[in-house]
């Protein structure tokens, strides 16, 4: 059995990681969430009660988990006391089970209304964030001006601190945005109501999680969107502000190499996307409506309708390299049930001529290109709730036959989810 597990997004998020995380969790000890948000949004569904979170870890669900937020996350205030309470309500306790980096920067609501100023003024080159402030409170971190959550110990200094950069974002919002000017005293005063609260969570993680480590614990590090919305690798400006890369682990937590982890990485068994952006295998057709209505592809955080499109091997190949991942998870196949037929993007070509393309580095080259597809025959019968693999149509077994052979030899798909429900899974191999 592998002791420490990475389980990551290979698309644009998306992807499902959420439930896989909830399943994994019986055999592991801690979770810990490295990077993003709330702008991310985990669904997991148990006995038909579908159970969202956006900044609590998933594996939280079970009673002898300890959740972590590590350092690469930001943390709206706001929203984790919303998140407590909604698992307080389902009788499930966070106390003593739910730790927080001291380095983890706080999300206020300056940094929203700049957010949601930034989207308005770029009108229809938007970049699609949620407009929850994730960008400019990555800003903040890398300009040093933003507050941490472990300047909740000291008011006086934390008072001076937030007046400086309410007086920063209002300058810009009132004379460059025409916004309203922010009320510091009403922002001072929502932060103080959880000052307490948070204070008690907040610990010294990489120390934790050393301890951890040296007891032979088993961790598991969950990420957040995918691997092409990562703020380096992803396809920049299309990005988020974080790194949903392997590196955001390491940086995101304190952890080092010597944790020896196994990277999981979870790919849909077609392709969807929040907000703009190239997306070469994009379908705007009855197949694209199909998706979206089976797959219930709107945003958990946001509601927004997912773009969607066929699966592409191209980026899957690249997120494989990215990452170190050793195994694949594929999710939500039964989507797929009922297509008479089925497209697997194996390569790009440059619009109007033979030339096989590579990934493009700059975002006007992905306008020059367009797919390659394998065809394959779909499948009729319900793949929904099926636990082994012998049990799926022999078109199905072909659809991922085509998928392994298509990219990094030696990786194979181990898990295979057939229904949002825990126990709608394939498992091939004992993680």
């Amino acid at each position: 059995m592998k002791k420490n597990i990475i389980v990551l997004g290979t698309q644009w998020g998306d992807e499902g990681k959420g439930k896989i995380v909830d399943i994994l969790t019986k055999k592991y000890d801690y979770v810990v969430r490295y990077q993003g948000g709330h702008n991310a949004g985990h669904t997991i569904v148990v006995n038909s009660q579908k159970i969202i979170l956006h900044l609590i870890p998933s594996g939280i669900l079970h009673n002898h988990i300890i959740a972590i937020l590590g350092n690469g996350v930001v943390i709206s205030p706001k929203s984790l006391m919303k998140e407590i309470k909604m698992l307080s309500n389902l009788n499930i306790s966070v106390k003593n089970r739910l730790f927080i980096s001291e380095n983890c920067p706080l999300i206020l609501d300056y940094h929203v209304s700049m957010d949601l100023a930034r989207e308005k003024i770029l009108g229809k080159k938007y970049i699609g964030t949620t407009g929850k402030g994730i960008g400019p409170a990555y800003e903040d971190k890398v300009a040093r001006r933003g507050l941490k959550i472990s300047d909740l110990h000291n008011t006086n200094l934390l008072v001076k601190k937030l007046k400086n950069i309410i007086n920063y974002y209002n300058f810009q919002l009132v004379h460059y945005y025409g916004y309203t000017p922010l009320q510091y005293e009403l922002v001072l005063e929502e932060l103080l109501k959880y000052q307490n609260i948070l204070i008690k969570k907040i610990k010294d993680i990489p120390l934790i999680l050393h301890k951890a480590y040296c007891s032979n614990k088993k961790i598991i590090f969950e990420g957040a969107q995918g691997t092409f919305l990562d703020i380096d690798h992803g396809i920049f400006p299309y990005v988020t502000s974080s790194n949903s890369t392997i590196g955001g682990v390491f940086t995101g937590t304190g952890i080092n190499l010597n944790y020896n982890c196994y990277v999981l990485g979870i790919v849909k068994a077609y392709c969807t996307r929040v907000g703009s952006g190239p997306f070469p295998t994009e379908l705007k057709n009855d197949i694209d409506i199909h998706l979206c209505k089976k797959g219930k592809e709107f945003g958990s955080t946001t509601g927004r309708r997912r773009r969607t499109g066929w699966l592409d091997l191209v980026l899957l190949s690249r997120s494989i390299i990215l990452n170190s991942i050793h195994s694949l998870c594929l999710t939500k196949l039964d989507v797929l049930d009922g297509l008479l037929e089925l497209k697997i993007c194996v390569a790009y070509k440059e619009k109007g001529t033979s030339k096989i393309f590579k990934t493009p580095f700059d975002v006007l080259d992905w306008k020059n290109i367009e797919p390659i597809y394998e065809i394959l025959p779909g499948w009729k019968e319900s793949t929904l709730g099926i636990t082994s693999i012998s049990k799926l149509p022999s078109q199905a077994k072909d659809y991922i036959l085509c998928i392994e052979k298509n990219i990094k030899k030696g990786v194979f798909i181990d898990i295979i989810s057939t229904g949002p429900e825990r126990l709608q899974t394939i498992m091939n191999v004992n993680l």
